[in-house]
């Protein structure tokens, strides 16, 4: 039995890894940190020419027909470059229309989701940290939907708004839609910005089949690969710190204090890989897995990524925690990513209870 990863899936990691590297250098990511948050059109542009827009379309929408872990591996180059893009929303959006739209909602909408020509996100928590559907409190009736969904990831830049209903039913609305407002919410990560979306008489669609859990255990696994590429990237950052950095007339790597640090942080995030692995693959071939699989990547995963986020601000000492330093733009996407769809309490809980606990 194999465990690793195919070649072509190792040539698309290494393709959207290179295109990171060239397109979206540090400074790219700082300008648009430092602009308060908003995606760039031009980067969203080249990742859809590459396929990322479209992976888990269906190639006759358009798309490349590909599974979650092959989406996973994206989210893992996408959270070590800290990308700015509306890759997490557009993927759920993806997931649900290909997974439960009917064959006329589906040749509306995914070919241009596919391209990339159409942004999508969706809106999954509600205000107070609801994350439990069956306490959701949005309703449909007479064909539009009332209430307000928080943390929404780029839902001003969507031109397709996926709404999560009770019982796993979700509904799609399309920008411009009477009824429809955002607010901006306080976000730590200034790349990936979170709005509030209220819904006062919006028209919308209902999906045909009722994939909700589906959809969200998509959105867990994908910011449980984020938040490991972000951590491996801090551990690397650190690493390439301390060899640079001279204390006494030697580097501080030398320092065992500072090996011991940074082999912490290195066990920490390395050996969770597999977490976000395995609740991909169960995604799509482990029905019965994939649920617990997903909740327990996104608690463990997202918890380890925070903290080694803070090992690598005392790692780089007083540097650590200026604004010029990139590791604030890790630790402020690590912050996104266990916070987003639940924390990792909230998901242990979750754990538990599907454990019968």
């Amino acid at each position: 039995m194999h465990f690793g990863l195919t070649e072509e899936q190792k040539l698309l990691q290494e393709t959207v890894r290179s295109f990171v590297a060239g397109e979206c250098p540090p400074q790219v990511v700082r300008a648009v940190f430092d602009a308060g948050g908003a995606h760039d059109p031009a980067l969203w542009k080249g990742l859809s020419e590459l396929g990322v827009a479209g992976m888990v379309v269906p190639e006759v929408y358009g798309g490349a027909g590909l599974e979650l872990l092959d989406l996973a591996l994206v989210a893992e180059e996408l959270g070590a470059g800290a990308v700015p893009a509306p890759f997490l929303g557009h993927a759920m959006a993806c997931v649900a229309l290909s997974l439960g739209a009917s064959e006329s909602q589906r040749e509306r909408w995914l070919p241009a989701l596919a391209s990339g020509e159409l942004v999508g996100t969706v809106g999954w928590s509600e205000p107070g940290g609801v994350i439990d559907p069956e306490a959701f409190t949005v309703e449909f009736r007479e064909g539009a939907l009332f209430g307000a969904k928080s943390l929404v990831p780029n839902a001003s830049a969507a031109g397709l708004l996926v709404v999560a209903g009770p019982d796993g039913r979700l509904f799609v609305v399309e920008r411009g839609a009477p009824g429809l407002r955002t607010e901006a919410v306080s976000n730590i990560d200034r790349t990936r910005p979170l709005e509030k979306v209220i819904l006062e008489g919006v028209p919308a669609e209902e999906l045909e089949q009722p994939v909700g859990d589906r959809v969200r255990d998509a959105g867990l696994v994908l910011l449980a690969a984020d938040a490991f590429g972000c951590g491996h990237r801090l551990v690397r950052m650190s690493a390439e710190y301390a060899k640079a950095r001279q204390q006494f007339g030697r580097p501080i790597a030398e320092f065992q204090a500072v090996k011991h640090q940074l082999a912490n942080m290195a066990v920490e995030i390395d050996p969770s890989r597999a977490l976000w692995w395995f609740a991909a693959h169960a995604f799509d071939h482990m029905p019965e897995e994939r649920e617990k699989a997903a909740a327990l990547a996104k608690a463990h995963i997202t918890d380890r990524a925070a903290r080694v986020a803070r090992d690598a601000v005392e790692a780089h000492g007083g540097l650590g925690f200026t604004w010029e330093c990139d590791v604030q733009i890790y630790f402020k996407r690590a912050a996104f990513d266990r916070v987003v769809l639940g924390t990792p309490d909230q998901h242990r809980d979750r754990i538990a209870d599907l454990g019968g606990y």
